[in-house]
Formats: structure tokens, sequence, C-alpha cells
């Protein structure tokens, strides 16, 4: 069975209010107990054995956990506020359902992190793809993934980047010949 439900931008402008409530309330919260607090949520909601609907949207606060957990990522200080912020609605007991309410008592925390998880799409896409990189060149190169860190990856970003640019150079230097068309280079 598949139920859906629209937000409106009035049902979206109080989830936006109950997020910057969540962050203004937890500001001086540390680092470990806004984290912790996610992790127990996890935690909750697999020991309730809650809906998968709930467990499949709350499967994505593992991922905002590594990204902050993990040394080698080493997010920019803007990304980082960006995602503690996300998290710190999870460290609030007092949330909009009580999650002691069978089947539906994780339902507010399952659309707060589907509305984070949409917020942060492009720190949680660039984060898979380095995890992506870092699993595959830890094993090509024949060393532990802790070895490797976000500069590496960017280093051959840029490298695949450079690869791309010189291909296509060299493809429409095919193309094109060098006789009877002007050439810079």
């Amino acid at each position: 069975m598949r139920i859906t439900f629209d937000l409106s931008d009035k049902d979206l402008s109080h989830f936006r209010g109950v997020m910057r409530r969540a962050i203004k309330a937890h500001k001086d919260t540390d680092e470990a107990t806004i984290v912790a607090a996610a992790t127990k949520l996890l935690a909750e909601v697999n020991a309730k054995k809650a809906p998968n609907f709930i467990t499949d949207r709350l499967s994505r606060l593992r991922g905002l956990i590594a990204m902050v957990e993990d040394d080698g990522w080493a997010m920019p200080a803007d990304e980082h506020k960006r995602v503690m912020s996300a998290l710190a609605y999870f460290s609030d007991p007092e949330d909009l359902i009580p999650d002691e309410i069978p089947g539906l008592g994780f339902l507010d925390d399952a659309i707060m992190i589907e509305l984070a998880v949409r917020e942060l799409k492009h720190e949680i896409e660039a984060y898979r793809d380095f995890c992506v990189f870092r699993s595959a060149a830890a094993a090509k190169r024949g060393i532990p993934e802790h070895e490797l860190d976000r500069e590496d990856f960017v280093v051959e970003r840029q490298k695949r980047l450079h690869r791309r640019v010189k291909t296509r150079r060299s493809k429409r230097s095919r193309k094109t010949g060098s006789v009877g068309n002007f050439r810079l280079f």
C-alpha cells in the first residue's frame, strides 16, 4: 500500500520553525552529545521495529552521522555546521510526536530527516562519492582506507577533470585536423 501526502508551504514553514527552535535550543550542546542522541534514536527505531517507511528514512541519519565522524572527510566548517544543525533536532527529547506512540512515534523524525536530506543533498552526494573513491583507491593501492582523505579525493577529481579535458581536446583535434583550420595551440 502506498500513502502519500503533500506538505504545503505553510507545513514546510512549520517544520523549518521546529528545526530552528531545535538548533537554537542546542546551540550550546557539544557535538558528541548531538551525535550520541541521533545514534540513540537509530537504536530506538531498530529496537521498536518501526515500520519500513520510518526506518527507510531514518537510515539516512547514519550517513549524516558518518559525515561528521569521518576524520578523512574533514568537512569545511560551513558544511559541518549545516549537518550538525540537522542532527540537533534529534537531540530534543520533546519532539512533535512522542516516540512512544506505536507506528507513528517516529513519523516527525522521518519527516525531519527527509527535509534535512533534501537540504543537504549536495553534501551527501559528495560524501558518498568520497566513500566510493576511498574504498576503490585503497583496494587499488593496497592500503587501509583510513590513509586516504578528502585532499586525496580532490586531487583525484582534478586529475580526472584534466584527463577529460585532454581527451575532448584530442577528439576535437582529430575531428577538425590542422589543415585549413585556425588553431591557437
